[in-house]
C-alpha cells in the first residue's frame, strides 16, 4: 500500500483538513489496498465537520448527490467524472426487521473505535488517514487478512441479515474462510425477511464478479443460508456414479462447475444467464436420481430440472427475460456431449433444431462447466465444443436459429388469409427448411406455389 490515494482524493482530504476536519479511507478501499488489489471505489469518512459544512465543502469539487443526508452519506461526482461516497461517522440502532430497519444518527465527533463497531467484518473495519497513510486497526483486521479469515466485528452483526450473504460473497471473492464463531452467529440469523432484489444482488456479484463462486455456494451451506434455497440445499448427499463423478455429491459437483465456469466468463454474452445455467443445470438430479443396474443414474434430470430452476429463480427475483433462457440451458446441458459421442451420425437437421432451442455457444460454455466440474482433469479447448461450433458455423446457425424463408405476406399474395391455417403452412415450410429440403427463399416460394 505504498502508493498514495489518487490526486483528487488527496486534494479533498487537504481541503477537509483546512476546514478543521479529518478524512479517512474506510472499508473495502483499505482492505483491497492492503491486499495489493487495484482499488476503484474509494469511500471516505470525515470527522470533525457537521454535515452542512461538509456538503458546502464538497460542492467546491463537483456535484453532490444526497444518498442520505439525514444520516450524512453524500455522493461526490468530481468534475473529471470520478466519484466517491463521503460520509460522517454514525451510530445505528435496530428499530425493525430487515436490512433497512435501522435508526441512524450521524456524529462527526465520535471516536473512531466506536464508529467501526457498525462494520460487518474485521477486514472491513480498517481505516486509513488519507494524508499520513496511517492505518487504524481496532479489531485485528490486518491479522485476519493475513490469516484469510472473515470474522464479525461485534454482536451487532446479527442486526443485518444481508451480512450472511455478504459473508458467502467475500468467501467467493477472496477464497477466505469464515471464523467458527461467525459461522455460529450466521446460523442464528433469519434471512427470509430479505427482499428478493437484495438476494439477487448478492448472487449477481458472486456469480458475475468473484473468482471462487463455488466456494461461495458452499459457504452459503456452512452459514445455514442455503436452507432458504431448498432447490440447492437438497443437492447435498444426492449420490453420483463415482466413475463419472469422483468428486462426490451433486452439491460439490455444482460448486466445482461454478469455479470452472469462471474460466469461460470473459467469453459469455450474458454472464448472469450463463452462470445461472451452471448453477441450476443439475437441480433435476435431486428428484431423478435412482440406483439401478448396480449404479447411480439420473434419467431425464435435464428436463426434470426445469421446475426447480423456475422455483429457485423466483426466489432471486425471477426477471422475466432470465427464466426461459436459463431453463433452455438447463434442458439442453447434456446435448453437446451427447451429439459429440454420435458425431458421425448427427445430421445437419439436428444441429439446426438445437439452434432453435438454445444459443449454441452459450450452451457449449455451460456444458463445458458441467464436464469440468469434477476431480478428473479437463482440456481446453473442449473437443465437443470445438466440433459443435464448427458444425453450427458451417450451417450458419452458430449465433442464431435460421429465419423462416417465408413470411405471412408471402402467403397473403397467394390468397391465403391470416389465421391458424397460415401458421401451419409457415411451420411446415420451416420444418422442411430445418431438414435441409428447402435451402433458399426461392425454393420455399416455389414449394408454396406448387402446393397452394
Amino acid at each position: 500500500m505504498k502508493a498514495p490515494p489518487p490526486d483528487h482524493i488527496m486534494k479533498l482530504a487537504s481541503a477537509v483538513e483546512a476546514a478543521g476536519g479529518r478524512a479517512y479511507l474506510v472499508g473495502g478501499a483499505v482492505r483491497d489496498r492492503l491486499l495489493n488489489i487495484e482499488c476503484k471505489d474509494f469511500d471516505l469518512e470525515v470527522y470533525g465537520l457537521e454535515v452542512d459544512s461538509l456538503e458546502t465543502l464538497l460542492l467546491e469539487f463537483g456535484k453532490v448527490h444526497l444518498i442520505g443526508k439525514q444520516f450524512a452519506v453524500l455522493l461526490l461526482v468530481f468534475d473529471d467524472g470520478n466519484q466517491i461516497e463521503v460520509a460522517l461517522p454514525r451510530r445505528e440502532s435496530k428499530t425493525g426487521p430487515g436490512h433497512k430497519g435501522f435508526a441512524v444518527k450521524s456524529d462527526p465527533h465520535m471516536a473512531k473505535e466506536d464508529a467501526v463497531l457498525r462494520r460487518d467484518f474485521t477486514v472491513n473495519a480498517l481505516m486509513q488517514d488519507v494524508l499520513t497513510g496511517e492505518v487504524f486497526d481496532f479489531h485485528d483486521g490486518e491479522g485476519d487478512l493475513e490469516r484469510k479469515v472473515l470474522r464479525h466485528v461485534s454482536p451487532a452483526f446479527i442486526e443485518d441479515p444481508l451480512r450472511v450473504l455478504r459473508a458467502a460473497r467475500f468467501v467467493a471473492r477472496f477464497d477466505f474462510s469464515i471464523a467458527e464463531e461467525t459461522v455460529e452467529l450466521c446460523q442464528s440469523i433469519d434471512i427470509s425477511e430479505l427482499p428478493r432484489e437484495r438476494i439477487e444482488g448478492e448472487f449477481r456479484l458472486m456469480l458475475e464478479k468473484c473468482d471462487y463462486p463455488g466456494k461461495g455456494l458452499l459457504a452459503l451451506e456452512q452459514t445455514g443460508a442455503l436452507q432458504h434455497f431448498p432447490e440447492l440445499a437438497c443437492l447435498r448427499d444426492v449420490p453420483q456414479d463415482p466413475e463419472w463423478h469422483p468428486e462426490g455429491d451433486v452439491l460439490i459437483h455444482t460448486a466445482l462447475c461454478l469455479d470452472a465456469a469462471v474460466l469461460r466468463r470473459n467469453d459469455m454474452d450474458d454472464v448472469w444467464v450463463e452462470m445461472l445455467g451452471v448453477l441450476c443445470h443439475d437441480l433435476g438430479k435431486a428428484t431423478h436420481t435412482v440406483f439401478e443396474r448396480n449404479r447411480w443414474r439420473c434419467p431425464a434430470h435435464d428436463v426434470g430440472g426445469i421446475k426447480p430452476t423456475k422455483a429457485l429463480l423466483e426466489r432471486m427475483n425471477g426477471q422475466s427475460y432470465v427464466v426461459p433462457l436459463v431453463c433452455d440451458l438447463v434442458r439442453e446441458h447434456l446435448r453437446p456431449g451427447q451429439l459429440y459421442l454420435e458425431r458421425d451420425k448427427v445430421s445437419d437437421a439436428a444441429i439446426r433444431r438445437l439452434s432453435t432451442r438454445v444459443n449454441i455457444p452459450a450452451q457449449c460454455r455451460v456444458s463445458f462447466a458441467d464436464f469440468a466440474g469434477r476431480l478428473k482433469p479437463f482440456e481446453l479447448p473442449w473437443p465437443p465444443e470445438v466440433w459443435l461450433l464448427e458444425r453450427a458455423t458451417s450451417l450458419g446457425v452458430k449465433e442464431e436459429a435460421p429465419k423462416n424463408f417465408l413470411r405471412g405476406q408471402d402467403l397473403m399474395k397467394q390468397g391465403i388469409e391470416p389465421g391458424p391455417g397460415m401458421g401451419k403452412i409457415l411451420d411446415a415450410v420451416y420444418e422442411l427448411q430445418l431438414e435441409g429440403e428447402l435451402t433458399s427463399r426461392e425454393q420455399a416460394l416455389d414449394w408454396l406455389w406448387k402446393h397452394y
